[in-house]
């Protein structure tokens, strides 16, 4: 979902919900932010509930350290009913302190440790437990026996590792499309879960894209960036964005998400950069490849 372009309304994200469940994708996914002008990722959750029927909706990432864990396991499981059980929920610490502090959270909690307790307390209320001393255990259950597919977002192995005890997969996320690294993250977390006595994890990663001709893509992206990346000066930005995501043709990222699919990877998450619907349009061309 283009979640993080400015001037969205109910339409724009109606149809892109719409394109994606009736497309060749596995998958809707967004992101959260709190001192960003996005939509809010809970609300927009029983949104795309209503407005899709097939794929999986993935929250990419929610942090767990923004709310509180009931209210928090409450609202997913109720979100997971609304889906029909179609809710994998894609966890991180987050990497802006801003957010933490625009909620009144301490920046000191964006930690494993910290998230690891929360997830805990929300497994707790998925599995019917009474967390408090109430008359009746915090509900709705969840339509996923035991709660939604927990994926940890991270970028490190010491992260991966951490997170086999709880996590079903990983939401990961590549700057550079950096396949050989991400394949070495993704052993990893093969290695933690069957020392974890655990099947195999879920092995999803993500990048920012723009489909198209000539150096249109590579300036989306890069307009993108400045916006959303609006807590580093620009001029570290403008470094950065040559290299940052993808940018290129249908047969660009036709090559681009084969390299992926080599290395064992389940999903791609395709992170927008333009609310521009077309761009939906050319990726489920390429993709139909992928099916």
């Amino acid at each position: 979902m283009p979640v993080m372009e400015p001037d969205l309304d109910r339409a724009t994200l109606r149809s892109w919900a719409q394109l994606v469940d009736g497309g060749p994708f596995s998958s809707l996914c967004w992101g959260e932010r709190i001192a960003f002008d996005n939509p809010e990722s809970l609300t927009l959750l029983g949104a795309l509930a209503a407005w899709t029927d097939r794929v999986r909706l993935v929250t990419t990432v929610v942090i767990p350290q923004l709310h509180d864990p009931v209210m928090l396991a409450k609202q997913l499981a109720t979100g997971d009913m609304l889906c029909g059980g179609r809710l994998t929920v894609g966890i991180g610490v987050g990497g802006r302190h801003e957010d933490y502090r625009a909620v009144g959270v301490d920046p000191a909690t964006q930690t494993m440790r910290q998230m690891a307790e929360r997830v805990a307390v929300m497994k707790r209320v998925w599995a019917g437990e009474k967390v408090t001393e109430s008359t009746l255990p915090v509900g709705p259950p969840p339509v996923q026996p035991g709660g939604p597919e927990l994926h940890v977002g991270t970028l490190g192995p010491k992260t991966v590792r951490s997170a086999a005890a709880w996590a079903d997969g990983l939401a990961g996320i590549t700057m550079d499309l950096a396949v050989d690294k991400q394949g070495e993250l993704f052993d990893v977390a093969r290695d933690a879960w069957q020392q974890a006595g655990k099947g195999k994890p879920h092995l999803a990663t993500s990048f920012w894209f723009a489909i198209g001709d000539g150096d249109a893509p590579r300036a989306q992206v890069h307009r993108h960036l400045l916006r959303y990346m609006n807590w580093i000066p620009a001029e570290f930005v403008d470094a950065l964005a040559p290299t940052t995501g993808f940018a290129g043709t249908a047969d660009d990222l036709r090559e681009v998400l084969q390299r992926f699919a080599d290395i064992g990877t389940d999903e791609v998450h395709l992170i927008p950069t333009s609310q521009d619907i077309d761009q939906v349009r050319r990726v489920a061309e390429v993709i139909d490849d992928f099916s």
